[in-house]
């Protein structure tokens, strides 16, 4: 954890949140080059991340997903949670569905990819501060398509149904919670968990978490909430 001085600064306060020092360090370059923009500090986790927020309530985060301790998705939930006057931006290489649900239903107020030009995250920030929408292009498209999709009860008796238990591993898998975290939600192991996802996987004929959270939400199984 990366801190720095008090709120001095009177334009955008930022905190970053990634497990990566290299990509912090650039992020940060070329926010800082706008002057408009301040990094108050940095996390390599999200549990760092809620702290700083605790400690410096900056005006933005910019949150990365996969992190060790606390995952984005769930630091951005506590974050939205007891600091709502502050806005997350998440900045990440995920475009899949189920992430960006997540996120979105956590209170993130943006979700821009890691391959998005400088420009496109500067004005991002820009647009998180001013209340309006921050998403790339590509999470745009992901948003409408979710959105005009509706659950068809008839699909449900296509596969075998899922048991309860394998049911609440892919609720909580669709947060973005990882094996270990799921196990200790649950009360299993870690290996149980990978158990219930095996199962899971050859009942929906997918080969991923991903593919098995998303066919699980087109069919009404789950919803993310």
């Amino acid at each position: 954890m990366i801190a720095e001085g008090n709120r001095s600064h009177t334009g955008i306060n930022v905190v970053l949140a990634d497990d990566h020092v290299l990509v912090r360090q650039g992020i940060r370059q070329f926010l800082e080059e706008t002057g408009d923009i301040k990094v108050m500090a940095e996390a390599g986790d999200g549990a760092e991340a809620i702290q700083l927020v605790q400690q410096l309530r900056p005006d933005i985060v910019v949150m990365d997903i996969n992190m060790p301790k606390v995952t984005g998705v769930e630091a951005t939930r506590r974050i939205k949670q007891h600091f709502p006057a502050v806005q997350v931006l998440v900045l990440t290489a995920y475009d899949d569905a189920p992430y960006i649900r997540a996120l979105l239903h956590a209170g993130a107020d943006g979700y821009i990819l890691k391959t998005a030009p400088a420009e496109e995250l500067v004005q991002a920030v820009r647009n998180v501060q001013q209340g309006l929408a921050a998403l790339s292009p590509a999470v745009a498209t992901q948003v409408v398509h979710e959105m005009t999709q509706r659950p068809s009860p008839s699909l449900s008796g296509q596969t075998e149904m899922l048991t309860e238990r394998e049911l609440d591993v892919l609720r909580l898998a669709a947060r973005g919670m990882t094996n270990r975290g799921i196990g200790q939600e649950l009360h299993i192991s870690h290996r149980t968990v990978q158990g219930h996802l095996a199962n899971t996987y050859g009942k929906l004929n997918v080969n991923s978490r991903t593919k098995a959270v998303t066919e699980a939400i087109k069919r009404g199984w789950i919803v993310v909430e």
